[in-house]
C-alpha cells in the first residue's frame, strides 16, 4: 500500500481544522455580534468570487447614458475599481468573519456607493 494514499495530507487536515474552527466560533453567542459571523462570511465569499459582476454592470450601466461610447468607457473603468474594492471588502470580511463589528455597524458596504452584494 502507498504510504501517500494512507494518511491525510497537511493541506487535509489544515482544511478539516480550519472549517471545525469557522464551525465553532459561528457557534459563539449572536448577541455579542452585530451580524451573525455566518452572513459576514457569505457576504465576503460572495463578494470575492462575484467581484468582476462589476465591470459588465457598469459597461451596461454607462451604454444607457446619452453619450454611450463615452459612457461605456468610464463604465469598464468604474467597474475595475469597484471590482477590485469588492474584493478587498469581501476578503477582509472572509477572513474577519469571527470577529464582530462595533455595536450599531451595519455594513462596511454602507459607506460606499457599493451594494452589499453586486447583483443588488
Amino acid at each position: 500500500m502507498n504510504k501517500n494514499m494512507s494518511m491525510p495530507s497537511s493541506l487535509t487536515r489544515g482544511f478539516w481544522l480550519l472549517m471545525l474552527g469557522g464551525l465553532l466560533l459561528s457557534a459563539a453567542p449572536h448577541a455579542a455580534f452585530a451580524q451573525d459571523p455566518i452572513h459576514k462570511l457569505g457576504r465576503g465569499l460572495g463578494n470575492v468570487f462575484t467581484c468582476w459582476i462589476e465591470i459588465p454592470k457598469n459597461f451596461h450601466q454607462g451604454m444607457q447614458e446619452e453619450n454611450p461610447l463615452s459612457g461605456a468607457a468610464w463604465g469598464i473603468v468604474k467597474g475595475v475599481g469597484l471590482g477590485f474594492t469588492r474584493l478587498a471588502v469581501g476578503a477582509y470580511e472572509t477572513i474577519s468573519f469571527p470577529l464582530p463589528y462595533p455595536k450599531d455597524f451595519a455594513s462596511p458596504y454602507a459607506g460606499m456607493e457599493l451594494p452589499d452584494y453586486p447583483w443588488d
